[in-house]
């Protein structure tokens, strides 16, 4: 079942005359982790901005859980059910005090205190920072900073995640810790959109779409789209370093019976393909 269906979506910013989005057509099911990918200003950032109705179609429409993002009648409860993750957690810490920090969306959300207790020791518990509820956020790393960042968006208890590049600014440690976080939700059964850049984390998706100037080149199953190499690279995107490595050895002669997504497959497939 589509928790997210967009169809026809077109959007252009207020001071430019260009298209941001050229009608994007996609569906997203209910407990389905799906990766966007594409340059810097392809888009992908504005799709994300739209699906919890911080931006609204200039065409097109998009639902969300049945809902139409552009009736301001159901703007909060849609907000409500698809929180949005940035990327520089310092944009999304407002309290001195890490629990109260992720008390501030239930407590707007006009929760009991006792729920809200509940709610934010839970959080805190699901993203692993539950010891440090009493410390103060700008001591934290910024793995940990985005983190609390995540846990006072499940405080809300939303159905949906979207994360607008999370790892962006975060070092290798950093960027593991948040991956593992998002994982742990998918398992929750938690829908997740996740933006981002790097190939390693889209891999990790039940899905991957690549955007290429306001539009989708391509979609799928991570397998289905990083085995298009050569379309990839003629829009000048990457690929996990993994199948890059596979890509330039079949060039070579060597032949494998698939391509590879990491490291372990790598190895695995050169020892298949070298006997």
């Amino acid at each position: 079942m589509s928790f997210i269906s967009a169809s026809g979506v077109k959007f252009a910013y207020e001071d430019s005359d260009k298209l941001a989005l050229k009608g994007i057509t996609l569906k997203v099911n209910k407990g389905e982790f799906v990766a966007l990918l594409g340059h810097n200003g392809c888009g992908k950032s504005t799709m994300a901005k739209t699906l919890n109705a911080l931006l609204t179609p200039s065409e097109g429409v998009i639902y969300v859980d049945g809902m139409d993002t552009s009736d301001e009648e159901v703007t909060y409860e849609i907000r409500r059910n698809v929180g949005l993750v940035l990327q520089n957690p310092d944009n999304q810490l407002v309290a001195s005090i890490i629990e109260e920090d992720v008390a501030f969306g239930p407590e707007n959300l006009g929760v009991e205190p006792a729920e809200i207790r509940r709610r934010v020791d839970n959080a805190l518990k699901a993203v692993g920072m539950y010891e440090y509820r009493t410390h103060a956020p700008h001591k934290l790393s910024g793995g940990q900073k985005q983190r609390v960042a995540i846990a006072g968006i499940l405080a809300m208890e939303p159905s949906c995640i979207v994360f607008d590049e999370p790892t962006a600014m975060l070092d290798p440690n950093g960027r593991e810790e948040v991956m593992r976080t998002i994982k742990t939700l998918k398992e929750k059964g938690i829908t997740i959109v996740l933006i981002t850049h790097y190939m390693e984390e889209a891999v990790l998706a039940d899905r991957v779409i690549v955007m290429d100037e306001g539009e989708i080149l391509i979609q799928g199953e991570p397998e289905k789209v990083f085995s298009q190499v050569n379309l990839l690279k003629k829009h000048a995107l990457d690929v996990p370093q993994a199948t890059e490595l596979a890509y330039k050895l079949i060039g070579a002669g060597l032949r494998f019976s698939k391509m590879p997504l990491n490291t372990d497959e790598c190895v695995h497939l050169l020892e298949e393909a070298l006997g």
